[in-house]
């Protein structure tokens, strides 16, 4: 079994995800009672593509022992990244105390849940809860900054000299930290896509409405003042059930009174007047601490284009973007994209905009993937060099869209004529294709957004299920009965990747064990006797 497991796993390293669910759904036919085979085949089917079948496996893994706060955790994980939030914050609460169950995540800084939540927000679009999550994050971090001034007088008093330069080293990478660089990414984004795509005002609103027919309007009224008397009731059920609960707890103490959060949705978040603004706050933390990450300055390059800032573009993310690496897709868009926009610019007018286009213009020669040439040159000695790969190629395509729209079929052409190459390597165990199921989601959503061709897109997907067949986004042909577990008496359902409760699969899997279970019975007796 434990041999099973190991193979299982290897295989998914090598992203034979096929060979892998076989191995692993035959040790747990060898085994059904082991929680390590239902953790790892939910790895699998999450390495696969198929979210919700991979949170399935982690509920049923954490239903087998229901005391193990890492079971718990690792559900909760499964269940946010397949965009369960709901479900998610329930069994997350299973290892919380009483009252507030969702503020002590908060008490207890909880950042890995509060970043997962944040992610799973901002990809169904919910800007609020997302930004009151990732700011949460960040509110810890400036609580470890406050807390720290507690410890300079206690140190030096105690002489504790050792301990207290190493505090001192760790609040000098404090922000350098992975969640802190997560939480303020995923900030940024979020005020940079309410920049592009701001919430309409109440007046605005009201024009809408009063152009709709007068039963429509009527309508719409009713239904948002039962929404507002609905979340009133549910807030003052909510404050209610706090004041009981700070009465007395479980262990008969008094617990102080918490303060109510008059904003749990994250509304008045994303009610900024200028969300460039403070998502800038947020990119100087990143610079002056995560200033080696590609990310980084790509945030850089995107938050300063749309605040027109086009020197600190180049300044602080082009050159940034190349100096650490030239050959990667996101800084090559980058390059063409920013001398496209300002190729594109009208002659300067002021002194200002003179100073920055001679600036420009003595830089450019430092340049080498510019020297002598245009940018459709660059564009296309950048094809040349990474012609074998996907993402390379995807990035040629959208710039060659981008300077030459006239060619957007041949660019998507140079899509669709990708070939997706066995990787070089040992083939004893099988042929393992080189493009990894992010790429090719990405590949689809710039074929539906930037060129804008459904046909085409539905085309890629349709490609690309045939090599992720349990991938869920591209409806693979497995992806709605990876769920099933062997050796249970009831079937999964493939709509929403439940499972069979742990009593009802151990009962149908004693029953397949040929006997199994009477030998053990047996052996107990005798050592008994």
């Amino acid at each position: 079994m434990w041999t099973l497991l190991l193979v299982s796993q290897h295989y998914d390293r090598r992203s034979q995800y096929d060979i892998a669910l076989d191995k692993i759904d035959e040790a747990i036919l060898h085994t059904p009672t082991v929680i390590d085979l239902y953790s790892i085949k939910g790895n699998i089917l999450q390495h696969a593509g198929n979210f919700s079948a991979a949170a399935a496996l982690a509920d049923e893994a954490r239903s087998m022992d229901l005391a193990d706060r890492y079971l718990n955790s690792e559900c909760v994980m499964q269940m946010l990244q397949a965009d369960q939030v709901g479900l998610a914050e329930k069994t997350a609460v299973l290892f919380t105390k009483d009252g507030d169950q969702h503020n002590n995540l908060h008490d207890m800084q909880c950042m890995w849940y509060e970043l997962a939540s944040g992610e799973s927000y901002f990809r169904q679009g919910d800007l609020g809860r997302a930004l009151k999550n990732f700011l949460a994050v960040e509110k810890h971090y400036t609580d470890m900054t406050e807390d720290q001034f507690d410890f300079h007088s206690y140190c030096l008093r105690k002489m504790t000299l050792r301990a207290y330069v190493s505090m001192l080293k760790f609040q000098d990478r404090l922000h350098a930290h992975e969640y802190f660089h997560k939480a303020a990414a995923g900030a940024i984004r979020c005020y940079m896509k309410l920049h592009d795509s701001p919430l309409k005002s109440s007046a605005e609103e009201n024009d809408e409405l009063s152009k709709l027919p007068a039963a429509q309007r009527k309508k719409l009224r009713q239904k948002q003042k039962k929404a507002e008397a609905r979340a009133k009731r549910e807030a003052e059920e909510k404050q209610e059930d706090e004041t009981t609960s700070t009465n007395s707890s479980k262990s008969g103490k008094k617990q102080q009174a918490r303060p109510v959060d008059l904003d749990p949705h994250g509304e008045k978040l994303v009610q900024v007047e200028d969300p460039l603004a403070e998502a800038t706050k947020y990119l100087k933390l990143l610079q002056n601490n995560s200033s080696d990450s590609l990310e980084t300055h790509i945030l850089s390059f995107e938050l300063n284009m749309r605040k027109q800032k086009v020197l600190l573009a180049f300044q602080q993310a082009v050159k940034q973007l190349i100096k650490l690496d030239e050959n990667n897709p996101d800084s090559h868009r980058s390059l063409i994209r920013f001398f496209h926009r300002i190729n594109n610019l009208p002659a300067p007018a002021t002194d200002s905009e003179k100073l920055i286009w001679n600036v420009l213009e003595a830089e450019r020669p430092d340049l080498r993937q510019l020297h002598g040439k245009s940018l459709v040159e660059v564009n296309i000695n950048f094809l040349e060099k990474h012609n074998a790969s996907l993402t390379h190629r995807a990035a040629a395509a959208e710039m060659m869209y981008l300077l030459e729209p006239d060619k957007k079929l041949q660019a998507i052409k140079l899509i669709e004529d990708s070939t997706n190459n066995t990787a070089s390597g040992n083939g004893v165990l099988g042929p393992i294709k080189e493009w990894g199921i992010q790429d090719c989601i990405d590949v689809h959503k710039l074929l539906d957004t930037v060129f804008a061709d459904q046909d085409v897109a539905n085309r890629w997907k349709v490609r690309c299920a045939e090599y992720f067949p349990c991938s869920t986004y591209f409806e693979g042909v497995k992806s709605a009965i990876t769920a099933h577990i062997p050796g249970s008496t009831s079937e999964s359902s493939p709509e929403n990747g439940d499972v069979p409760s742990p009593q009802a699969k151990l009962e149908g899997d004693a029953h397949s064990l040929n006997g199994t279970v009477h030998v053990v019975d047996d052996l107990s007796n005798l050592s008994m006797r």
